[in-house]
């Protein structure tokens, strides 16, 4: 695997600094959400940062080959106050990873002919313009004192695309069948 030009192989390290940051701050919302009384919002949340996880992954796996010590430069969002601000703190995020972020790594990656950078860029951005939605539905509940009226969420271990209960036979980004999407 590897990528042989540098500016790829640095917005891969970027993507996987900013989408390891996202699992991490997507588990602490959906800790606060559950203990707010948001329990399905949580869930969401927790299920969303496993398939930040799955594009980190994706992400380092292609660099996996190329060890050494380097400085990762991602943009992240920090603190915590209520529901509300941490859905539209998610909401930013996805949207900043879908206009800015993996339009110019994807298209970077073609231009420079990295194929497998060029693939998990478009698994990301693809399941990332999901999410965005999904946090947005969820926060027009939490705007209404409400939680979201869901019963699991499924997660593309591949791609990373995220549904809500069981309406999907495969993934539409990448094929895997549903069979083999993790369950929260």
């Amino acid at each position: 695997m590897g990528v042989s030009n540098a500016m790829t192989a640095d917005f891969l390290r970027s993507a996987y600094g900013g989408e390891s940051q996202a699992h991490m701050r997507y588990l602490i919302w959906g800790e606060e959400a559950e203990k707010n009384n948001f329990p399905n919002i949580g869930k969401l949340f927790r299920a969303i940062a496993y398939a930040e996880y799955v594009h980190a992954q994706n992400h380092f796996n292609i660099l996996k080959d190329n060890l050494y010590d380097t400085s990762v430069v991602a943009g992240a969002v920090f603190g915590s106050t209520n529901i509300i601000d941490n859905l539209q703190g998610a909401i930013n995020g996805e949207l900043h990873e879908i206009k800015q972020m993996y339009p110019v790594y994807l298209e970077t990656a073609k231009f420079q002919k990295e194929k497998n950078a060029e693939k998990s860029f478009h698994y990301a951005l693809e399941a990332e313009k999901v999410h965005a939605k999904l946090f947005q539905d969820a926060q027009n509940s939490a705007k209404e004192n409400k939680d979201i009226s869901i019963t699991s969420v499924y997660v593309c271990p591949v791609c990373g695309f995220t549904t809500l209960d069981d309406n999907v036979a495969q993934c539409p980004i990448c094929g895997v069948k549903k069979d083999n999407f993790k369950k929260f």
